[in-house]
């Protein structure tokens, strides 16, 4: 079997920003995983999230870090939160 690449927590803010860049609306869901945007916008930028899956490797490992990220700049969905995206965070 060939080396699978891995991703590495430093690659966690470009990886962010490609998938935004790509038109995903990313979002940490809780303190441990994230979604990359609703399906359309996946849709939308399938072949691009492909590109980017190549380049950055397996991540499946860093899903607290890449939440935690995505906390970080404000970018997060609480589990039973009233907010239905996370730009509304601060509003409530």
């Amino acid at each position: 079997m060939a080396d699978k690449r891995l991703m590495k927590a430093s690659d966690i803010p470009a990886f962010v920003d490609r998938v935004i860049k790509a038109g995903c609306d990313i979002c940490a869901i809780g303190h441990f995983n994230y979604c990359l945007g609703d399906v359309e916008e996946m849709v939308a930028a399938e072949d691009e999230l492909q590109r980017i899956g190549e380049e950055f490797g397996d991540r499946d490992f860093l899903l607290p870090e890449i939440a935690a990220y995505l906390r970080t700049i404000g970018r997060y969905i609480d589990p039973g939160s009233s907010v239905s995206h996370w730009s509304e965070n601060g509003k409530a």
